[in-house]
């Protein structure tokens, strides 16, 4: 009896050391061993919501000699296999097990895209950009502006303005509506500070009137040492009740039947955007206003100026009158002497 008790007792010994050995090596092998060697590549794409069996194949099929019982086994013991993110991988080794599920984690090796958004864009043109952005999934391409705006911000219905302009990285797969969400985030923080930091006395109501006041600033400076000194001619004009008379709005108001030369007739035909035949402000942005624009319109520069002009070399004169705005039009618009 006791003979057999020590047997079993040596028996149970044995099997715990070599679990012991067994997990040690594991461990080991876990962050030490290279399942992608020393100048070797694997290049492979994780889909949204693979895990288990279908992202052991994937790596299987890159090369990486990694079994399902092996990968289960690390992600139960880290607990953050719900974090995987999707996209597109280019390893070199040498990657162990542990540097291969912390970049699938972080994303780190994931092969990313870029996409930039213009200063001065129409929302037209963003999706246009958006449409051509490689590996980009397009889920947005059937529906109007009010229908993006809806899975968006639901509380908007025009969407010009509202996102921000800047060079996104997105990784393969990701949708043209997410990246708009992060665009109009970034851009609602921007209006905010911008909003919060504004100058006392401006002729603003609320954070849409700065919005729309920075979209004609964008469209209106020729340089971005301008910006400033043309947001103070537009608030001067508020304040004083004169028309705007941008021809940036007016042709917004046109729309894609403008065909690149504003005429007389244009001037004259009555829309919502005509700054010409409407006072105040445009009922929504006419573009999409850079952080510069946006902090320009919430503090233009100290100046009497109601006028501008280009000088035809990509520089702006300012006037605080007619009569030195016509004569700055004749010198460097007609060209008289």
């Amino acid at each position: 009896m006791r003979k057999s008790a020590a047997f079993l007792f040596r028996m149970l010994l044995l099997l715990a050391v070599a679990v012991t050995v067994a997990a040690a090596y594991q461990w080991w092998h876990y962050g030490h061993a290279p399942i992608v060697g020393a100048g070797s590549k694997a290049e492979f794409e994780v889909r949204r919501g693979e895990g288990g069996r279908l992202l052991t194949g994937t790596l299987q099929k890159a090369g990486i000699p990694v079994q399902s019982w092996e990968l289960a086994l690390a992600w139960r013991l880290r607990g953050d296999s719900d974090q995987i993110k999707a996209g597109r991988y280019e390893l070199e080794g040498p990657v162990t097990m542990q540097a291969l599920l912390n970049q699938l984690i972080a994303g780190q090796a994931a092969k990313e895209r870029m996409v930039v958004l213009i200063e001065g864009w129409t929302f037209r043109q963003v999706r246009e950009a958006l449409a051509r952005a490689p590996e980009l999934t397009q889920t947005a391409a059937e529906l109007t502006d009010a229908q993006v705006m809806q899975r968006i911000d639901p509380a908007q219905s025009h969407p010009e303005g509202l996102f921000a302009p800047d060079t996104y990285a997105y990784p393969p797969q990701s949708t043209d509506v997410e990246l708009l969400a992060r665009a109009h985030r970034l851009q609602r923080q921007r209006l905010a500070a911008a909003w919060q930091n504004r100058a006392e006395g401006l002729q603003l109501r609320n954070e849409l009137d700065l919005l729309i006041l920075a979209s004609i600033v964008e469209k209106e400076s020729a340089r971005p040492e301008d910006r400033a000194m043309v947001s103070a001619v537009f608030h001067n004009r508020l304040g004083l009740g004169m028309m705007l008379q941008s021809d940036p709005t007016t042709i917004y108001g046109i729309g894609e039947g403008f065909d690149g030369n504003l005429r007389r007739n244009h001037l004259r035909t009555d829309t919502p955007y005509n700054t010409y035949m409407r006072n105040g402000l445009t009922p929504t942005p006419i573009s999409m206003p850079g952080n510069e624009a946006l902090q320009a319109a919430a503090r233009p520069a100290e100046s009497k100026a109601l006028y501008f002009v280009s000088r035809g070399d990509g520089s702006t004169e300012f006037s605080p009158d007619l009569n030195s705005h016509n004569r700055a039009v004749n010198r460097y618009q007609r060209k008289a002497p």
